[in-house]
This record gives C-alpha cells, structure tokens and sequence, in this order.
C-alpha cells in the first residue's frame, strides 16, 4: 500500500490518504485528491462511455 494513493469515501463522502475505510466504502485508488474528490464525476464518465461501447 502507498500512503502517496488517494481514495474516495462513499459512506462519508470524504477524501483520504491511504487505505483508511472498508473496500465497499472506498473508491480509487487516485493519483491526487483533487482526482479522487471527483471519483464519481469518473465513474459516471466512464461508465456512460462503456454503456456507449456497448450499443456500437
């Protein structure tokens, strides 16, 4: 594990250095917090651009 990964808290919604909340709880790992402040952003993007690969 790397203290310098950043991850999202979907519980609380907060963002946290290192592995600190359970798997189902957390998103990432992000490279930045900045990134993994917007990890749903991210997830909505690349789940629409999957959904867009499957229709092709």
């Amino acid at each position: 594990m790397s203290e310098q990964e950043w991850y999202f808290d979907t519980a609380s919604g907060e963002v946290t250095q290192g592995k600190t909340s359970g798997w189902d709880n957390r998103m990432g790992p992000y490279a930045s917090r900045e990134e993994a402040a917007h990890a749903l952003e991210i997830a909505r993007e690349r789940t629409k651009a999957a959904e867009e690969w499957d229709e092709d």
